[in-house]
């Protein structure tokens, strides 16, 4: 599921599909849950373990350079094994973030809050 890739991204379309297949299993092994702080910045909530906030510092840091609207901070908990990540974005990318959540919440099999 890619409907969430903006257009201003400029990873090469034939590396896209394999950038969201990372995503995909990120979310589908670790996501615990959600948050909207604000309409502009999304709180992801991950399970830990080894080499897992390894594992998203180099994704998000990849990310990065190919969606600089993204901004992405990745801290501990809530709670044990835990860290989250926060998916900060401007207001034209909004409706990315939005579509991020959604496509979070599917990959991963959980409700929207």
């Amino acid at each position: 599921m890619t409907t969430w890739v903006p257009l201003s991204c400029t990873l090469p379309g034939t590396d896209q599909p394999l950038r969201v297949a990372e995503f995909d299993a990120l979310f589908a092994g670790h996501l615990a849950g959600s948050s909207r702080p604000d309409r502009l910045r999304l709180r992801l909530v991950l399970t830990g373990g080894p080499g897992v906030e390894e594992t998203v510092r180099d994704l998000v840091a990849r990310e990065s350079g190919c969606c600089s609207f993204f901004t992405f901070t990745i801290g501990p908990g809530p709670g044990p094994e835990r860290i989250h990540l926060d998916v900060e974005v401007d207001g034209v990318h909004e409706g990315v973030l939005d579509a991020l959540e959604r496509w979070a919440a599917a990959a991963s099999g959980r409700d929207l809050p």
